[in-house]
């Protein structure tokens, strides 16, 4: 294969920050006629394949200094180097020439709304491009867009794209992987496209903070990882920077997952690919409901963000997984929380992100279908988060945690059978805009610390559990039975001492209420004397 010619860019952003920036801003340039979810296509298309071919030279340079250190001619070197198996074994796609990031940006300068140097329009040389990648790495197939030469894709600006992204090299610096730059990049531009699309953009997207809750609760260090709903895989990509965080190997962990979306599931596929993950999101996109793409498959871990509160979905009353009671047809809720416990295995936990409304209802049977798995002692803890950490829905949110086991021993030292822990985070969380707030560091540490203090794991360094009041509580079956197995905290955390004024909870609301009552009396007295003085003066 003939050298790979590289064209000339621009100078390059010098941090991860100005390189976010500076694309976003190219992409921007895109919007044109497009709807925002072919838009969203579009640019992350671009981004990939701008990738996979500077992981691709990055990976040549590679074995380029390997193989002169071994002390080999420039001929013997020119054969070797083109060994698929060379790039492949190391986690790299092979990029055939034309495919390649300098024959674009070579070949489509000048472009305006007919062919460039090569005779093709932009977008006929970068759906070619993904042609070819997909066709020689099997693992992409059928993955990468294909519709950068539809009518309203401006042509024009397409190029420019192009020429910018040239000018951004997504290869290591340092200890830095090209994979973590991009990676980095990709997260940012589907944080970008969520807010942007709204309530849309929450069908793909659970943000950072609310991820690493069930991230740094779980502690998935190896096994089987599962979500159900995995949207663009945000769920897997903390895994493994949660492995990365303590050292440990991010291949001990296999990744399964299934999404009803098809323009998702191929967002998912190419999030994992960036990040190195080998995923299994099953031979295309489907509804886990309906089919079951890993039926046999036992999970270790499960952490999911589901849909809130669908009406509308595939229900069969005698579904095997409904072992705690067939769930309603005009909510899916507790479907979801019955085939995410029909997936874990003997010693399993999970975490689900769940609208707060499923804590307490009882409607359509949810009730009684709650209080049968709090029955079963499968319920470890309940964290009520706090408001607005979801752009793209005002509905507040909680995460249920589940765990086959536990005993001590399973997964801690501390024997917590029949109890459940109650966190209650309202509190926790800082506005990063007037529409959004996100969690601290210090704010997850909080959470998962308290957990793992109650469970005796390794990670609690030591720490005894005790109730702090307003904000954690473990509370026995038996106190759950008596609230009517609500799990909501703050019926269990009781008020924070700084809030406590010493008046008795009872005789309180006694009294705000007659309070509230004599108020509403003499807004009636009011009413009724300003009505008589407009009377008056008629």
């Amino acid at each position: 294969m003939p050298p790979r010619k590289k064209a000339a860019a621009p100078s390059a952003p010098s941090t991860v920050k100005e390189l976010k920036d500076m694309l976003w801003k190219a992409a921007d340039k895109l919007r044109g006629s497009m709807d925002a979810s072919q838009y969203k296509d579009v640019v992350l298309g671009l981004v990939f394949l701008k990738y996979v071919s500077d992981a691709f030279d990055e990976r040549r340079e590679q074995l380029e200094a390997e193989f002169k250190a071994d002390g080999m001619r420039e001929d013997q070197i020119a054969q070797l180097i083109d060994d698929v198996d060379e790039y492949t074994g190391h986690g790299v796609f092979w990029v055939p020439l034309t495919a390649h990031w300098s024959y674009l940006a070579e070949n489509a300068k000048g472009v305006q709304s007919g062919p460039g140097r090569a005779g093709k329009t932009a977008g006929e040389l970068v759906d070619d491009a993904m042609d070819l990648v997909m066709g020689a790495n099997p693992s992409l197939r059928g993955t990468l867009p294909r519709l950068f030469n539809r009518d309203n894709v401006d042509q024009r600006r397409l190029g420019e794209l192009i020429d910018l992204l040239n000018g951004a090299r997504f290869v290591g610096n340092g200890s830095t992987r090209a994979r973590d730059v991009l990676g980095e990049v990709y997260e940012y531009f589907l944080g970008k496209f969520a807010a942007a699309e709204g309530k849309r953009g929450g069908e793909f997207y659970t943000p950072p903070g609310v991820v690493r809750v069930l991230v740094e609760m779980l502690e998935p260090y190896s096994g089987r990882v599962y979500d159900p709903c995995c949207g663009s895989g945000g769920m897997f990509v903390q895994t493994e920077k949660f492995l990365e965080r303590h050292d440990q190997d991010t291949t001990a962990i296999s990744v399964f997952g299934q999404e009803l979306n098809d323009r998702t599931w191929r967002m998912a596929k190419m999030n994992l690919a960036v990040h190195g993950l080998n995923g299994d999101l099953g031979p295309r996109w489907g509804d886990t409901f309906a089919r079951d793409q890993h039926p046999d498959k036992q999970m270790d871990y499960v952490l999911a963000n589901p849909p809130f509160n669908i009406k509308d979905w595939a229900r069969n009353e005698s579904d095997p997984r409904w072992t705690y009671g067939v769930p309603p047809a005009g909510n899916a809720n507790y479907a979801w929380i019955q085939h995410i416990l029909s997936k874990l295995n003997d010693t399993g936990t999970a975490g689900v992100v769940m609208a707060n409304g499923s804590m307490s209802t009882n409607s359509g049977g949810e009730g009684q279908i709650r209080a049968s798995i709090v029955e079963a002692d499968l319920v470890s803890c309940m964290v009520a988060l706090p408001p607005q950490l979801f752009r793209s829905t005002g509905i507040p949110v909680c995460v249920w945690f589940f765990a086959k086991d536990k005993r001590a021993g399973a997964g801690g030292s501390v024997d917590r059978t029949g109890q459940v822990l109650f966190i209650d985070a309202r509190n926790l969380g800082h506005m990063v805009d007037r529409a959004e707030r996100a969690l601290s560091d210090d704010d997850i540490a909080r959470i998962a610390g308290t957990f793992h203090a109650w469970r005796g794991t390794e990670s609690a360094a030591g720490e005894t559990y005790e109730d702090v009041p307003g904000f954690a509580y473990s509370a026995t079956l038996a106190e759950i039975k008596d609230a009517d197995y609500a799990l909501t905290p703050g019926r269990y955390v009781g008020v924070a001492p700084e809030e406590d004024d010493g008046e008795p909870l009872d005789e309180k609301i006694e009294r705000l209420t007659g309070e509230l009552l004599a108020a509403f009396d003499e807004s009636v007295r009011l009413e009724q004397v300003v009505r008589e003085q407009l009377e008056r003066v008629k």
